[in-house]
């Protein structure tokens, strides 16, 4: 879910409230309850939830194969110009 930022033309306050995409715009500011709240043009902000991650993506310690050797240390095998990886 991205998470969108808005200002309030009426008191200057900001928030970033976490939302649907398909959800309305805010418009009543919390702070003055005016009917002024504008969402800003920002850089993206969003939550990764769910499953379909790697299994590298929080694993800690030895637990991580992300060369492919065992517990977490690259393989042996040479490179092209003979040295080991």
């Amino acid at each position: 879910m991205p998470i969108y930022e808005y200002e309030c033309k009426a008191c200057g306050h900001r928030l970033e409230k976490l939302q649907k995409i398909s959800a309305e715009p805010l418009k009543d500011c919390p702070t003055c309850e005016a009917a002024a709240l504008k969402r800003l043009v920002s850089a993206a902000g969003f939550r990764l939830a769910g499953g379909g991650w790697y299994e590298t993506d929080f694993k800690t310690g030895g637990k991580k194969n992300l060369a492919g050797g065992e517990g977490g240390k690259p393989d042996k095998t040479p490179s092209k110009d003979g040295a080991a990886a």
